[in-house]
């Protein structure tokens, strides 16, 4: 499935916020404003104000609710979850065009907290990928080693690895040393 700009935008932005946790990245990668501050601007995050020790608090715990929605056992548990974290937003939906971006939708309210506005997007985005039914496409990295949460979207879903260059690749050598030494 091919992905408009905007929802393989909102999809890679709950998965890197998901793959700061502890749980994922094996440490916090969210330490301070500034390591907040850092991810809303690689991320192309619009419309944020300044930054306070609050917003760091809240995107922690809407980062845990993805975590939870994203590895719920089953899809009934997945639109539970869902549903409880886009009650808590406020969706105002608004076309815009902005930064060299197409004309695309905002669903954040105009002076949302960063979390609502996090929250908002990628819950719509991932709302979107259950109802096309293509949530198998939301996947754990099958290395032994990594927790790493990741978007398969390859054409016939067979990716297994959050990045063929690190943990792909890691586990392809390990495979072929073994059938070496057999």
């Amino acid at each position: 499935m091919a992905f408009s700009h905007d929802m393989a935008h909102s999809l890679a932005t709950v998965v890197e916020l998901i793959n700061t946790a502890p749980e994922t990245h094996g440490e916090e990668a969210l330490c301070d404003l500034s390591d907040l501050a850092d991810f809303l601007a690689r991320r192309q995050v619009s419309g944020i104000g300044a930054l306070e020790r609050r917003d760091l608090d809240e995107v922690r715990a809407v980062r845990a609710a993805f975590h939870e929605v994203c590895t719920a056992p089953d899809r009934e548990g997945v639109i539970t979850r869902l549903n409880a974290l886009l009650s808590g937003t406020r969706i105002t939906p608004r076309l815009t065009e902005h930064d060299g971006h197409p004309l695309h939708i905002h669903y954040f309210a105009p002076g949302s907290s960063v979390a609502e506005h996090l929250a908002a997007e990628c819950a719509i985005a991932l709302a979107y990928l259950l109802v096309e039914n293509e949530w198998e496409r939301l996947r754990t990295c099958a290395a032994p080693d990594c927790s790493h949460i990741f978007i398969d979207e390859s054409r016939n879903r067979s990716r297994v690895y959050c990045d063929s260059r690190t943990c792909g690749n890691r586990m392809h050598v390990a495979a072929y040393r073994a059938r070496r030494r057999a």
